[in-house]
């Protein structure tokens, strides 16, 4: 059996290295597009933002928020706008993100320690970046107001600690972990890479099995296998897990260091989770290819299946916010648990033990759906008529 199982491997890597789908899906892809993906957020942080600034207060205050406002990484003043139709026909335009308004009579107000509302246009369409703009935005607002009383209370002879205490009586400390500076690349690219591999590994395993009724090779097969389901899945799949490892080895060995994105220390526990998300989807893939036996079909249930892989898997929101058919649909696919792994082993560079919960789950799903692949499969080769005994390669 053993013997036997080695044949199918090699036959199964001879039809991955000769076949131009297969080959191009699995071995000449990933490399193109991971390296487009990394590309894409080479740049890595959004940095000076354009900005423009509605100024009604033209006092020296204003002056120097709007240049505090210049030195921040995120913030780039492009424009000066002196209407809120101004400001909005910019952003339409696509020439500011952001916007800051300084009322009239700022200055006054805070000198006389009269509350101020000074209004921070973002552009939600862009979440980070806007989140970037109102986050330095305010710091610099609120830095910039409390100066101005610190100043007026020490002129009137008030030591500076007392002045400090009543100019800024709490003080808050943000500490934003695991991606303190919104970096693009850091944060998505793993994300991408995997969700797109996870596709290609499914959308390649739809066809594994009922290719070879179609072409009229099964025949071969069984022989090889001697008419055992399990021998011919176990053959192919692990044929499969081997070109999974030259992706990973791509990614964790090129990828991930040419871009500094590897976390030392996690590159084993990712060996493994990406094993069990290979065999996941390979598992899905080859029960998927039993079941249907039209070739179309099964390529448009395996699209179908995994196209919101990423929306789904709470990469970009969060699943606890999604309806609960969503959630139940998210928890179908092989991807949910292993970005939560993911993101406790990779990110958060937690041992391996934190994600055992998630394993389990990918285990469940290797388990059922090699179960179904194995028995459906035997099923029909049960139906076929007597095999030879021996069949050549």
């Amino acid at each position: 059996m053993i013997r036997a199982i080695c044949q199918i491997t090699l036959r199964e890597w001879k039809r991955i290295l000769t076949r131009p789908d297969h080959c191009l899906v699995l071995l000449v892809l990933p490399p193109l597009l991971f390296f487009f993906y990394a590309y894409i957020y080479d740049k890595q942080q959004a940095e000076d933002l354009p900005v423009a600034i509605w100024d009604e207060d033209h006092t020296p205050v204003s002056r120097q928020i709007t240049f505090l406002l210049e030195q921040t990484p995120s913030i780039h003043i492009t424009a000066a706008v002196s209407s809120q139709d101004e400001l909005e026909a910019l952003m339409q335009q696509q020439k500011i993100i952001g916007a800051i308004h300084f009322p009239k009579g700022m200055e006054r107000d805070i000198k006389s320690r009269h509350p101020v509302k000074v209004p921070i246009y973002t552009n939600a369409a862009s979440l980070v970046p806007g989140k970037l703009i109102n986050k330095d935005a305010s710091t610099v607002i609120i830095t910039a107001a409390s100066g101005v009383n610190l100043q007026k209370f020490m002129k009137t002879g008030m030591p500076a600690e007392k002045a400090m205490s009543l100019v800024m009586p709490v003080s808050m400390t943000v500490y934003p972990l695991y991606n303190p500076t919104y970096n693009y690349q850091h944060y998505l690219v793993p994300g991408l890479i995997t969700v797109a591999l996870q596709m290609m590994i499914i959308m390649v395993a739809v066809l594994l099995i009922n290719m070879e009724w179609k072409e009229g090779s099964m025949n071969t097969l069984r022989g090889m296998a001697r008419n055992h389901a399990g021998v011919i899945i176990t053959g192919k799949t692990l044929a499969h897990l081997g070109v999974a490892w030259v992706n990973f080895v791509l990614v964790a060995g090129i990828i991930f260091p040419f871009f500094s994105l590897q976390h030392p220390g996690t590159t084993w526990q990712l060996f493994l989770l990406y094993n069990l998300l290979a065999l996941a989807c390979t598992g899905i893939g080859m029960m998927i290819s039993v079941l249907a036996a039209d070739v179309m079909l099964a390529l448009d249930v395996g699209l179908f299946y995994t196209s919101p892989a990423f929306v789904f898997s709470g990469f970009t929101f969060p699943r606890w916010a999604m309806p609960w058919y969503d959630q139940y649909y998210a928890s179908l696919m092989p991807y949910t648990p292993f970005l939560d792994a993911f993101f406790k082993v990779y990110f958060m560079e937690l041992p391996l033990r934190y994600a055992m919960p998630e394993i389990i789950r990918l285990l469940l799903f290797i388990g059922c759906t090699f179960f179904v692949a194995v028995f459906f499969l035997q099923i029909k080769l049960n139906k076929q008529p007597a095999y030879a005994a021996t069949a050549s390669t």
